[in-house]
């Protein structure tokens, strides 16, 4: 299914009937890497909707590089034209940030919200700021043959964990901007039941982030999932599914 969202084509999939469960997922996902928890989730009597976010999927990529806050406004409003009310909302990574914000602004439309291996926590330790010197230092060798490569094969080996060498053209600036947010401190005001979901070997979005986050949400609970990393619902979509359900 396609309709326009705060001026993006949005693709997004619908599976099942039932109560409202939305999906939203991590940077450089989309809807098809949920298709199968989706389909377990819709089993169970819940209209599962996952969308691909502004430049991914076969969503339209925004025409200007965008920041945080126009992923919660897209949200929102994809939501309101949607006319989702009283939803489950789990968001993953990139998309649990998303869900943590609109969860603040809207606590009234979401029933119960789940967080996995969400990456909200954006302090900046003084590593990353190493990392951002060495960054620049790298980009001043631009003209240089084989520059494009030893940029790739520094954030491959020597970062690892940024998804920045892997976007294209103006995601890799709203990539930059979308990640600048720390959302710590808003984790306090969420009201909704909270359910958050982390694999014990995530070194993306390391365990010690979810018992932050379980610390700050009253009424939160934390499942911890043995030898799962990152990618819950690409590797084990059938744990991930099960724990969702058991918690609904």
């Amino acid at each position: 299914m396609e309709i326009e969202v705060n001026g993006v084509k949005t693709n997004y999939v619908v599976l099942g009937e039932g109560k409202p469960f939305l999906i939203l997922h991590g940077w450089g996902s989309n809807s098809e890497r949920w298709q199968k928890v989706g389909e377990m989730l819709s089993e169970k009597g819940l209209k599962v909707i996952i969308p691909d976010l502004p430049g991914f999927g076969k969503s339209q990529i925004p025409k200007t590089a965008w920041n945080f806050n126009n992923y919660v406004s897209w949200t929102e409003e994809f939501v309101k034209i949607l006319n989702i009310e009283n939803c489950y909302l789990l968001g993953h990574s990139f998309g649990g940030a998303i869900a943590v914000k609109v969860t603040v602004n809207h606590p009234q439309k979401i029933k119960k919200l789940f967080l996995v291996a969400s990456a909200c926590i954006r302090k900046k330790t003084a590593s990353k700021k190493f990392l951002a010197k060495i960054s620049k230092i790298v980009k001043i060798f631009s003209f240089l043959p084989y520059y494009l490569l030893v940029r790739k094969a520094f954030y491959k080996y020597i970062i690892r964990k940024s998804d920045y060498v892997y976007t294209e053209g103006i995601m890799k600036e709203t990539y930059l901007k979308a990640i600048s947010e720390d959302l710590s401190y808003y984790l306090s005001f969420i009201k909704a039941p909270t359910i958050i979901i982390w694999g014990d070997k995530d070194e993306s979005t390391p365990l010690e982030n979810a018992h932050f986050i379980n610390q700050k949400i009253r009424n939160s609970k934390l499942i911890i999932i043995p030898e799962a990393d990152h990618n819950l619902n690409k590797k084990y979509p059938e744990i991930l599914a099960e724990k969702t359900i058991e918690n609904l």
